[in-house]
């Protein structure tokens, strides 16, 4: 008799030992899923936020809200002088972004108003090179106010 209630004890206790396992096994199981969802959501935001924070997102938020693009700065150094003269904020349309579009609105305008000095042309040695005519030089500003240390 005492070795059948041993017997059965143990056989329960091991019964015991078995479910508390799987119950284990399974909550592991649970909080996994869990975490790949929460991982998802988490790669999710970091995209929108990713998206919002590019210049162009910031940009746009900016002109919505308002604001218009900061005029020319003024540098203060250690000794207290002011380097450059600050402009006013002006209020322009914005730049097109996309390269492919502005291409095309290039090779639109270029085309049927273009100087014959604008054009590129052959070289004279008839290498197969092409010569573009150089930009005016532009005109350079000093500062206001004193000179970069």
């Amino acid at each position: 008799m005492l070795v059948v209630v041993l017997l059965s004890g143990g056989l329960l206790g091991l019964l015991m030992l078995n479910t508390a396992l799987n119950e284990g096994s399974f909550e592991l199981s649970r909080l996994q899923k869990q975490t790949t969802g929460q991982t998802d959501q988490l790669q999710t935001l970091q995209q929108q936020i990713d998206q919002a924070s590019a210049p162009d997102a910031l940009e746009r938020r900016a002109r919505e809200l308002g604001m218009v693009p900061g005029g020319d700065p003024a540098f203060l150094q250690d000794d207290g002088k002011v380097l450059g003269k600050p402009g006013q904020a002006q209020d322009s349309p914005p730049v097109k972004r996309s390269s492919t579009e502005l291409w095309q609105q290039q090779n639109r305008t270029a085309q049927p108003s273009a100087p014959a000095s604008a054009a590129p042309s052959p070289s004279p040695t008839g290498d197969g090179t092409v010569q573009i005519d150089p930009a005016p030089p532009a005109t350079p500003s000093a500062p206001a106010g004193g000179s970069p240390r």
